[in-house]
């Protein structure tokens, strides 16, 4: 090989630089020089052609794109040389040039797009990294759908950083505004490239949620985003409640277990801090759990229920069970409940039998006949008060 021979394109030289790089750079060069031949053609024809200075731009800019009206024309021979020359020869070829890098980029940008390795500009998005080892496709679009649903978070980008989806995301998956980068999540330069820094929730799944021995490198990658003071937006999966502390250790705003049939949970954590551990408390029988007690409901309101559940100490009303045997959670507070049963959570060490449930509100039901007698004898007493007669004595004159 000749020693000062040059290579034949610049990406030859410049082998550490990424290919998109050097395509925009050679555009932006072919669009300087293709500039500056334009100005000198402008100028030539402007100085030796009976043209105006709008006229020699028009003449110039239609023989750029060989349009050729024919309205104009040069018609001295310095004016056809430098046409020839400058236009003719090398600006059309530069300009066929250009639109081809130009396509060539859009061919590189969407195959770089497919396989994960194209660096969006992205801010105040959602980082989900690690990909569910079963299922990842459907956790990920019931995921999607739920944090659409919620009004503030209905046009959050969302991206995964996976080494998941080699082949391009599913289809079903962009539909729903998720885009991927191929990597893994203790990679620094893969955290960059997802802009986790200006990210507005970070989120870490467990790797195998089935294998306790997942969380380390759940917590490679949490410690990582913690260096970075990425901690107070960061939500990770922990499988063992051993490594509980270990995350809180870290800063780590929110822990959860692994839960892949319900997203709902995940999404909870993100969007309402701290929701997620009365969602996983109903999960864990060990502490509080919701239980149901079959008796006659006719006579009181939701509120009266809960307060009376909440008054003996009972627990928290959740729903009841309706005579179609349909569960209503969340009525109407001041609404007459009829029904068949109660869903109530109750801890799980002691908890009530359906006699003592009915024994409180009975007595409820006790406190508001007495209330209400009460209240009838005082406005009773008001009604029939005396008015005080105004006095009859007058001033003597």
């Amino acid at each position: 090989m000749m020693r000062n021979r040059r290579p034949l394109n610049p990406e030859h030289s410049q082998p550490h630089l990424p290919m998109g790089g050097l395509i925009r750079q050679r555009i932006s060069r072919l669009f300087l020089t293709l500039g500056a031949l334009v100005s000198a053609q402008i100028l030539i024809l402007w100085a030796v052609e009976p043209l105006s200075f709008f006229e020699a731009v028009w003449l110039t800019m239609t023989t750029l794109v060989t349009v050729g009206y024919g309205d104009y024309a040069p018609v001295t021979a310095i004016g056809r040389i430098s046409t020839v020359v400058l236009m003719f020869v090398t600006a059309i070829t530069l300009l066929t040039l250009i639109v081809s890098d130009y396509i060539e980029y859009r061919f590189y940008r969407r195959e770089r797009i497919l396989s994960g390795r194209w660096i969006y500009n992205m801010k105040d998005h959602i980082v989900i990294i690690n990909t569910p080892r079963t299922g990842g496709e459907q956790y990920f679009m019931r995921f999607a759908t739920q944090i659409r649903s919620i009004p503030e978070y209905h046009t959050v980008p969302i991206m995964l950083l996976t080494r998941q989806f080699p082949g391009g995301l599913p289809a079903e998956l962009r539909d729903c505004g998720m885009v991927h980068f191929h990597g893994a999540g203790n990679d620094p330069e893969a955290l960059k490239a997802v802009h986790a820094g200006s990210a507005r929730h970070v989120i870490v799944l467990a790797a195998d949620e089935s294998d306790p021995f997942s969380d380390s490198l759940t917590f490679d990658i949490a410690h990582r985003l913690a260096e970075s003071n990425l901690g107070g937006k960061t939500t990770v999966e922990c499988v063992s409640d051993a490594n509980r502390d270990r995350f809180k250790a870290l800063g780590v705003r929110t822990i959860i277990r692994p839960v892949r049939t319900y997203p709902e949970i995940m999404v909870r954590a993100v969007v309402a801090p701290g929701s997620e551990k009365v969602l996983e408390d109903m999960f864990n029988y060990e502490r509080d759990h919701p239980h149901r007690y079959d008796l006659e409901l006719d006579d009181l309101t939701w509120a009266d229920i809960v307060s009376a559940l909440v008054r003996h100490g009972i627990g928290t009303a959740l729903a009841y069970i309706d005579h179609d045997n349909e569960v209503i959670c969340h009525p109407e507070t001041n609404a007459e409940v009829e029904g068949k049963g109660l869903i109530v959570l109750v801890r799980s060490s002691e908890t009530p039998e359906v006699s003592v449930v009915e024994e409180a509100l009975d007595r409820y039901r006790e406190f508001l006949k007495q209330w209400r007698a009460m209240h009838e004898q005082n406005q009773k007493a008001v009604t029939e008060k005396p008015e005080e007669n105004p006095s009859a004595g007058g001033s003597e004159r």
